[in-house]
């Protein structure tokens, strides 16, 4: 089917009670793994794009992978754009077809945020397509997106309720304790935070970082109102381990449709693993 628009999933998940994994994509396989994990499970699903795969490969590029893989697929697939860094951007992807975006302005103090989202929410939804904002910031660092230790801050509830009003934004990513990348620790998650948040926004709540959270808390997360569910780090981790474990088994390997494709079987697993923990199975 075509291209779906991430809120036309997202609303049925919060309706429902379960999450949908929002997956980041570097290539043509990682894309492939995913909707094929998302056909085997009857799943929906997103795909994401950070602004540095982007400078890898350009929206239009992306959008063209995407559409081509969708477009044999049963299940909904919508096109992410994940952690938009300035509205230039997120124009970028609108014009080239995605059919969701991120804005994220969390550095940014609280008023700044507030005209940046709304900016890009106008002209986006002018055009139908959701938006996502951030409000609290994620540590760690994924792709070309860093937070420091220093910059972390917690959602605060009442910000998030005035943030949402003031903006108009269909989904809010939240800051809880989870981080980008790998955790060097087990993560502590403010599950009070997102209790409260949860009760004071009617809109679907997005968590970020959710590469090594262990998945009991991931599930435990969707009960409290998460919605979507952002995986990066694990995925890269997984594609890396499959080809390098091909290329160790076979040295004279040199056709990347060999060793890629143990890459891709590798994505394909985890991300199934993954609409299991969401409790996205059979709800495509």
């Amino acid at each position: 089917m075509s291209l779906v628009s991430s809120k036309e999933i997202l609303l049925k998940a919060q309706k429902e009670g379960y999450a949908v994994g929002a997956f980041n994509a570097e290539n043509m396989e990682m894309v492939q793994a995913i909707v094929s994990a998302a056909e085997e499970l009857s799943s929906p699903v997103i795909i994401q794009t950070t602004p540095g795969s982007l400078q890898y490969a350009d929206t239009d590029l992306f959008f063209g992978m995407v559409n081509a893989v969708a477009g044999k697929a049963k299940v909904p697939v919508a096109l992410h754009l994940d952690h938009g860094n300035s509205a230039e951007l997120c124009a970028k992807a609108l014009r080239s077809g995605y059919t969701s975006i991120m804005i994220d302005g969390s550095k940014l103090p609280f008023a700044e945020n507030v005209a940046l989202t709304k900016k890009v929410v106008e002209f986006t939804h002018a055009m139908g397509i959701p938006v996502e904002g951030e409000l609290g910031t994620v540590g760690g660092k994924e792709d070309t997106h860093e937070v420091k230790d220093s910059e972390k801050a917690y959602t605060d509830p009442e910000e998030a309720k005035e943030f949402a009003e003031q903006t108009g934004v269909d989904f809010l990513a939240v800051g809880i304790g989870n981080a980008h990348g790998f955790y060097k620790g087990v993560p502590k998650l403010r599950f009070d935070i997102l209790e409260k948040t949860k009760g004071l926004v009617s809109i679907p709540i997005v968590l970020h970082g959710a590469s090594g959270i262990p998945d009991e808390d991931v599930k435990k997360s969707t009960g409290l109102g998460i919605c979507k569910v952002n995986f990066a780090t694990e995925l890269r981790d997984a594609f890396t381990k499959g080809v390098k474990a091909f290329i160790a088994e076979n040295p004279e390997a040199f056709d990347p449709k060999k060793y890629n494709g143990a890459g891709r079987a590798k994505v394909k697993e985890l991300v199934m693993h993954k609409m299991q923990v969401l409790n996205s199975v059979n709800k495509a």
